[in-house]
């Protein structure tokens, strides 16, 4: 059985001009802590509500930023997931994650599904993949992006698809609290799966971001959880407990798919 992957969630203040610097220092950090992984918020390198918008900010998926992520998961040897707006090759933009992993090898890239809001409807078109997954020191890990953990559907897609730990770059904003203290371990105990919430903190435009990044454990445990400030959240991904929790546990087992058809959405 692989060993524990220590998880580092970087929770920060938007600080656009200064992301990639502050994801290098967070990288040694983790790195010098023992993290093998280190997950960023949602579009982590824009911030949420760019005054320059989106257009002037987005990125192909390999564009100049996701080279230089490269370069500091490479120089700190562990793997990183970060958010960032992605123009794709037809122009349109994506809120995408992308994992990369200790070489600096791309190893998975995510479009954010289910979009929230007015805000991000009028910039961003929503992605068609809803189980992206790598492996990372004998685990799968999935990625989504912040609003689509909310849907139960998404997470036991990746549950079914054998993702070991979900990471979810994040910017829930106030008051909404009740999705990182109650609904993200609930996910993780349903589908039998570790989630790593990374959110902002601090104020960005109308958004007040709520904090409380967490690492939740398929048994019910919240292994780590962070407050309002901005800080470096460290936990482990212990695959013998995961292991224990899935045998202990029914719900994957006891399914009845049969049952779950589009017929019953009508009634």
């Amino acid at each position: 059985m692989p060993s524990s992957l220590r998880t580092a969630l970087l929770q920060s203040a938007p600080a656009p001009a200064d992301a990639l610097g502050r994801l290098d220092e967070a990288a040694r950090r983790a790195a010098a802590d023992g993290a093998r992984l280190l997950v960023t918020s949602e579009l982590y390198l824009t911030g949420y509500t760019p005054e320059a918008g989106f257009h002037a900010l987005a990125e192909p998926a390999d564009g100049p930023s996701a080279r230089a992520v490269s370069a500091l998961a490479a120089r700190h040897g562990l793997a990183v997931v970060h958010g960032y707006a992605e123009r794709g090759a037809d122009g349109r933009l994506h809120n995408s994650a992308a994992l990369t992993g200790p070489d600096g090898t791309p190893l998975a890239h995510y479009r954010k599904t289910h979009l929230y809001g007015d805000h991000e409807h009028r910039w961003f078109t929503p992605g068609d993949r809803p189980v992206v997954q790598a492996r990372l020191d004998g685990l799968t890990l999935g990625l989504l992006v912040c609003y689509d953990v909310e849907f139960p559907e998404t997470v036991r897609a990746h549950a079914l698809a054998g993702t070991d730990l979900l990471c979810v770059p994040t910017a829930l904003a106030e008051p909404f609290t009740v999705v990182p203290d109650t609904l993200v371990p609930a996910r993780a105990v349903e589908s039998q799966l570790y989630v790593a919430y990374a959110n902002r903190t601090g104020t960005e435009g109308p958004y007040t971001f709520a904090g409380r990044s967490c690492l939740a454990a398929p048994d019910g445990t919240v292994p780590v959880r962070g407050g309002r400030d901005e800080e470096l959240l460290l936990a482990d991904a212990d695959p013998a407990l995961l292991a224990a929790s899935r045998a202990d546990s029914p719900y994957l087992r006891d399914r009845r798919p049969e049952l779950y058809g589009l017929s019953l959405i009508h009634l």
